[in-house]
């Protein structure tokens, strides 16, 4: 048994902690809306503090939004810092910067502890299953030590490289999935505007070189209307700022992943911000005067 504390407690962060809670550990749970009833009643102990939180748990799990936020939960006054003491391990499974997660990092290990970033990918479904994968930056003997807490919440679990390169494979999965979303709608809406049955045709094409988890779960999103989130258009939309700002660091052109983004812009314009990303359809479909479902 491990005493883990948990920042973070959205439609990701809750599920993850009900499945450490399962695996037997302690948690020390904080986040700035309070800890959800449920939780405490699974056996987390809410804290005040992000501090709080640290000074109770040897291994500290932040899943927030973005940059600023991870940097608020871990250095603003009552963050995680001021808490942590030697040999403790700080394990960032958000989605942001990886020229930010170098720097936390440094400033995290300077307090003689050390620092994994995490990212994940899977969505609600696979926080709830257990099932995400799992990209990890930073060194292998901390990646050792966490990786049993880190198997509780995910499957694939793949140590990429030094801290920062986690969140680089994060960065190149968003790319994918959010081009593949985009691929996906303008082949379901064109085949529906031929006249052909857009559920006919996801079952055709779903066996072949086409085939993806994309077009298994979101291409039924699109057909059912069914854009609750899964995983919201803000935080996709700026997962790929993140991959644009990176790209232009190191003067390189990412054209398809500009054009994605600016089909998310469009949907948050109509106010899709807290849509599933498989909404992204509807821009697409806005643009084709043609609905699929």
């Amino acid at each position: 048994m491990t005493n883990v504390g948990f920042i973070g407690l959205g439609i990701m962060g809750h599920p993850m902690v009900l499945n450490l809670l399962k695996g037997g550990h302690r948690l020390a749970l904080y986040s700035r809306s309070g800890v959800a009833q449920g939780l405490s009643e699974a056996g987390g102990v809410a804290c005040d503090s992000g501090a709080d939180v640290a000074k109770c748990s040897q291994i500290i799990i932040v899943m927030v939004p973005d940059t600023p936020d991870v940097e608020q939960v871990l250095f603003a006054p009552g963050g995680v810092a001021e808490g942590l003491s030697a040999g403790k391990t700080v394990i960032d499974m958000s989605s942001i910067s990886p020229l930010a997660t170098k720097q936390f990092a440094a400033k995290i290990e300077q307090l003689g502890c050390q620092y994994l970033d995490a990212p994940v990918s899977g969505g609600e479904i696979g926080a709830r299953s257990g099932a995400l994968t799992i990209m990890v930056g930073g060194r292998e003997d901390a990646f050792i030590a966490a990786r049993p807490i880190l198997e509780l919440m995910g499957k694939t679990i793949t140590l990429v490289g030094e801290n920062g390169a986690g969140q680089t494979a994060k960065v190149a999965n968003q790319i994918i999935v959010a081009l593949n979303i985009e691929a996906v709608s303008e082949a379901l809406i064109l085949a529906s505007k031929l006249g052909a049955d857009p559920v006919r045709v996801r079952e055709a094409i779903a066996g072949g070189f086409a085939g993806s988890r994309v077009l298994d779960v979101h291409a039924l999103r699109m057909i059912e209307r069914t854009f609750n989130p899964g995983f919201r258009i803000r935080l996709h939309k700026k997962d790929l700022d993140i991959a644009l700002r990176a790209a232009s660091d190191v003067g390189m052109s990412l054209p398809a992943t500009a054009m994605t983004q600016q089909l998310f812009n469009a949907c948050v314009a109509h106010g899709g911000e807290n849509w599933d990303h498989s909404a992204l359809v509807k821009a697409l479909e806005l643009m084709a005067d043609h609905c699929i479902g």
